[in-house]
This record gives C-alpha cells, structure tokens and sequence, in this order.
C-alpha cells in the first residue's frame, strides 16, 4: 500500500472513529467518497490553511454535508486548525465540529450544508460570482480572479428540485469553472435508490447543458485525476460520476445499514483490519502528516505566484484593487442613499415601485450589486435599468435572470454572498417565499446579508385570489431567527427600508412591499428603529393603533379627530426589538393596554404588542378574488371597523 493510499484510509480512519466515539453520524460516505475527495484536495484544490479566506482560493463545497465527518478528517489533515482532539468531539455540544458543516463556525467551512440540494445551488452562487468579478475586474495582462468550484454530492443531493433547478441555470449560463463530483453509491436511507430515482443522471446533466464523464471505480486515483484535469479543461459545467460503495470496506458496505449509524465496536474492527490499519483510536502515521504537508506546500507555491499577481494589480490598478478588496472585507460604508432621497418619494406609488426606484439609484453608484427576479422583474421593480443581463456571452451584466426558481435562486444568492466581493438581492411574490423558505432560513443561519424583495405583499394583490393573496408569509418570516423583516408605509419608509437593508453586514432582510399605490405619509427616519409614532394623540394618551406597511394610512384615517389615541407605524418588529427599553416605552407605554393592531396577513404575533385587552385586526382565513379595495372591505380591514373597535376598548 503506497503512502497515498494510507493518506485516504487516514481521511477514512478519522471519519469512523469520529463517528463511533460521539456514537452518531454518517460512516458510508466518508467510507466511500473518501478516495476522490482526498485525490481532489491534495492534487487539485488550491487553497491555502495560512491565507484562509484568500479570495483567489478554490471553493468546496460538501453538499451532502451528512459526511461532515469527512470534511473535519481532511481539514485536520490539511492543516485549517482542527485538531484531534476536536476530532474527537464530533456532533458534541459547542464543539468546532457539529453534526453538519456550519459556516463561520468551523474554519474551512464554505457554506452550511446538510439540507439536500442546497450545496449545490449555493456553489452555482460561487462560480456565477468568479464569472463576474472575473469580467469586473480581469485585465488582459492580470487575471486577479481565476478558480474553481468543486462541490462532492450524493444521490439525495440531485432528487432535490432545487439541484435540478440550480442545475438547469448553470447549464444555461454556461459556468465552465464549475465541477460536481457525483458520488454515486446508490443507496439511500431507505434502500437502494431504484425505490424512487431511476433516471440517468448523466443524460439529464447533459440535457441541461453540462459536460459529463464517469469514473467507474470509485479508488482509482488516476482516473478519479484524469476526469477532474478533463474537466477544468472543458468550456461547460461538468459532473463527474463517480461509482462507489457506500461504506466501503466495511461489513455493512453497499447497504442502507452503512448510512446513518456507527458501525459499531465488531463493524469497526473489522473495517480496520481490511484495511490494515492500526485500532488505535484516531491514530494517524506520521509519514502521512508529511505527505500531506507536501501537498500544502505545493499549494503554497501556487499562493505565492497569485501573491506576485495581486502586488502587480495593487500597484498598477489601485482603484479597482481597493474597491474590490473594500467589499470583500466588508470596508464599503457608501451613503446609499441621501436626505435628499428620502423626502424626494412624494407621490402616490406603490412600494414596489419606490423600490425598483431606490435599486436604480442605488445602482447608479456602486458597481457591485448583482441580482435580480425570478422571471418576475417588471412586476418586482428589480431590474437595474443601467446594466445588461448577466449570461452565457455576458458576464459583465448586473441583472441576473433566474427564470421560474424560487428556491434556487435563493440559494445562490446566498453562494454569491458566501463567495464574496459582491452584494446580492432577488425578487420574487412574497406568496413565493414559501417555495424558497430553505434558503431564506440557510441565509439567516450563515449571517448572511441577503436582500429578498418580497412584493404583491397582502389581499391587496386582489383578483389574482387566495393562491397569489400572502397571509401566512409574514408571520413565517418573522419567526426566522436573525431576520429582519421590513413592511413600509409609504415611499419614505422604503428608501429607510433599503438603506438598512443595504448596511446589514449579519442579518438577511426581507423588504416586504405592495402592488397598490399607497399615500405620501407623514413618515421619519425613526422607521430605521422599527417603529416609531406617526401621529401622535390629541390630550392624553389613552389608545394606541399599531399598524404595518399599506394599513398604516387606514390607520391614521380611523385616527383621525379621535382625542387621546395613538397611531404607531411598526414596519419592523425585530429592529423594534433591538432598541433600548426605554425607546420601547416611549413608543409604546406598558401602561396604555388599550392597543389595537392592524395588519392584512395572519393576525398571529400581534399578542406580543396588543396584550390580553388588545385587538388585532387582520385575516383569519385565506383571501379570495376581487379587486382589491373591496377585498379589503369583505374582510373589514378598514379605518371604520378600526374606530369600531377604538370605542369598544
């Protein structure tokens, strides 16, 4: 057995006695895919364990992140910090190395993975993001932006929709510096994948516009390298399938028993001795650690030459270098938006349109915005009017057309962000949030400052009836851990909307805007802190109104000429949070109980700001079609059924 070959059982020895030791985790793939990954990583990946986040450096991503047991061996092993006795804390409490990979948690780590599918459409994110950047910042003389995305899959991964989806735009959009390694074992939890996945995957790859080859024994290195320097030499996106055994070399091997337990004390013996290697725990020879240092000090060499390039760029290209660096590091505190632009939203529009209108301007003075909708631009308002689509023959273009993908395409807006140096937005119906709730909470869980322009935002969307009519959405956003979810009133409150949404570094934003066109109010900076007094009472305070986005002028119209009653526009129920208790009190006393809220989605969450004595005026059914003004009165969100129930209080 040459030293190669002891370097994988390395990858594979870890793995299982991880595994074994927190006595949970997934042993099959680790088992199995470990030979082609090890091949990738030591031979191909160009990365750096000293430069971590060199942003010329190659991504990998782990889609089936299930065999995080795999990834924590080889970056023990290739030197980003684990150690083993972090090895040794597997899927334990605050360990660095948790039952699936997290980003930000474990150095290494490009993206968290674990549900299905989203590996993938995030490593589309990545390698649309180099193209990019690529054309933005590439001269004929220094190529600053030139690498790979690798992403190891399984066969869950590609039963997933959104892999198919993500799939289909990358064939599309041509991404030639994106590799899929298929680990192809045929087994899932409940048995063999004939049970319910008997396409060919590799014709429907090459449908969808990819480059495809087959590795046919799973351990054969130089095939495994053969197929790989193929496919960075193709002009296409590429899957390689590679045939392997879940489990291999285990007793368990090629059935379902290999997927998601420990092997177990008798199952692991066994494993080692086919393998000859030692049973002592966690045991790694040293002349493996030396073998794989010097495949780190290859990689350093090829550090070194980008290193020479980067100087040369600096020097003679220093504007481009600086803003490009400024976004990576999150250095660019551009004043997006003006005074001037908030109070120049004086007309009726919709906020939809006062967003389209706010992106433009935005636009027009940075250069790294990179989004669009999913086929829904001229409804959304997301288009940048200034830029060319983002394509096959374009990569210049701002505008990204993701076509009829909601779920992919919050998935790779989170890749784009993930890989960096861009800002990232999409736009789709706030009723389609749903088909994308994976990748909006995956947003919040890696802190990423993704921007959702959610518009067509309650029953006011109108004839289009209960299916296109959100009322469930909202309430589902805002129980997303670090989401911040943004409903405006008026065209004010959106430009205060974008301009938070812009300066978030951690937090995902959720712009939720209307289709009507919605009255000029008498609204203020103050909505940045979530809520604020709109109009306040006449003589002593006696009531309070809490109302939301498009029911904020219902409001202030029930409101009006009443002594003693509050109307408090709360487009933000987390940035209210956030504020110090005593602005909290300001707003809201905790001694007025007279409260009512108004909002036209699910009443649920008002209770928090209403109180066992409130009323929360909103829908407790779906909605249905008509115009939406007198949907609005089927369902008595108005300004009399409000001063209704003021009196009753």
């Amino acid at each position: 057995m040459n030293l190669e070959e002891r370097s994988i059982n390395a990858v594979r020895m870890l793995s299982v006695d991880a595994i074994e030791k927190a006595n949970s985790g997934h042993p099959g793939l680790p088992l199995g895919a470990a030979a082609f990954t090890y091949e990738l990583w030591a031979n191909h990946l160009s990365i750096n364990p000293d430069d971590q986040k060199w942003i010329n450096r190659d991504r990998f991503v782990l889609s089936a992140g299930h065999g995080s047991a795999m990834l924590y061996s080889l970056l023990h092993l290739f030197g980003f910090g684990l150690t083993i006795d972090d090895l040794k804390a597997f899927r334990q409490v605050d360990s660095l190395t948790p039952g699936h990979p997290e980003y930000k948690h474990t150095n290494g780590v490009e993206c968290t993975t674990g549900p299905l599918g989203q590996g993938i459409a995030m490593a589309v994110g990545m390698a649309m993001a180099e193209e990019h950047l690529a054309a933005m910042y590439n001269k004929d003389d220094l190529k600053l932006i030139d690498h790979y995305t690798y992403v190891v899959c399984g066969d869950g991964d590609l039963m997933e929709g959104v892999a198919l989806e993500a799939i289909s735009l990358a064939g599309t959009l041509n991404l030639n510096k994106l590799i899929v390694l298929y680990d192809s074992n045929k087994i899932t939890i409940e048995g063999s994948t004939d049970l319910a996945f008997r396409e060919d995957v590799v014709k429907k790859f090459e449908a969808c516009g990819w480059c495809t080859r087959e590795v046919y024994d799973g351990n054969n290195l130089m095939e495994i390298n053969e197929a790989i320097n193929s496919a960075k030499k193709d002009p296409h996106p590429t899957l390689i399938k590679i045939n392997t055994k879940i489990g291999y070399g285990s007793p368990v091997a090629n059935s379902s028993k290999a997927h998601g337990s420990p092997l177990g004390a008798d199952n692991l013996k066994a494993t080692k001795e086919y393998f000859g290697y030692s049973e002592e725990p966690f045991h790694v020879d040293e002349d493996v650690y030396e073998n794989i240092k010097s495949h780190i000090e290859n990689k350093k060499i090829i550090y070194e030459g980008w290193k020479r390039v980067e100087q040369l760029y600096k020097e003679k290209y220093p504007e481009d270098y600086k803003n490009l660096m400024d976004v990576y590091e999150n250095k660019k505190k551009e004043d997006f938006l003006n005074e001037e632009d908030f109070y120049s939203f004086d007309k009726d529009l919709a906020t939809r349109a006062n967003s389209g209108e706010i992106i433009n301007r935005i636009a027009s003075k940075v250069n790294y915005l990179f989004g669009g909708s999913a086929d829904l631009a001229p409804s959304n308002n997301t288009h940048m009017n200034n830029s060319s689509n983002f394509s096959a023959e374009d990569r210049l273009g701002n505008n990204i057309n993701f076509g009829i993908r909601e779920h992919a395409m919050g998935a790779i807006t989170n890749g784009i962000l993930l890989h960096g140096g861009l800002r990232s937005y999409c736009g789709t119906f706030l009723v389609f949030s749903d088909y994308m709730k994976p990748a909006l909470r995956l947003a919040s869980l890696q802190m990423l400052p993704n921007i959702f322009v959610l518009t067509h935002d309650s029953i006011g969307v109108g004839e289009d009836g209960p299916t296109h009519q959100p009322v469930d959405q909202i309430p589902m956003l805002r129980s997303i851990p670090n989401m911040i979810v943004l409903r405006p009133a008026d065209g004010f409150e959106t430009a205060v909307a974008w301009k938070v949404a812009m300066n978030s570094t951690s937090t995902p934003v959720c712009l939720i805007l209307t289709r009507q066109k919605l009255k000029r109010l008498n609204s203020s900076i103050n909505a940045c802190k979530g809520a604020y007094i709109i109009k306040k009472e006449e003589g002593e305070l006696e009531k309070i109104v809490i109302a939301s986005g498009s029911e904020v002028s219902i409001a202030l119209e029930a409101a009006e000429g009443l002594k003693g009653v509050r109307v408090v526009s709360m487009p933000s129920m987390e940035l209210f949070e956030a504020q110090p208790v005593e602005y909290r009190e300001e707003v809201l006393p905790s001694n007025i109980e007279k409260r009512i809220s108004v909002e036209a989605a699910s009443t649920f969450g008002w209770a928090k700001y209403v109180g066992l004595k409130g009323v929360s005026i909103g829908m407790e059914s779906f909605g249905m079609s008509g115009p939406g003004p007198e949907v609005f009165e089927y369902f008595r969100i108005t300004s009399s059924r409000i001063r209704e129930e003021l009196e009753k209080l």
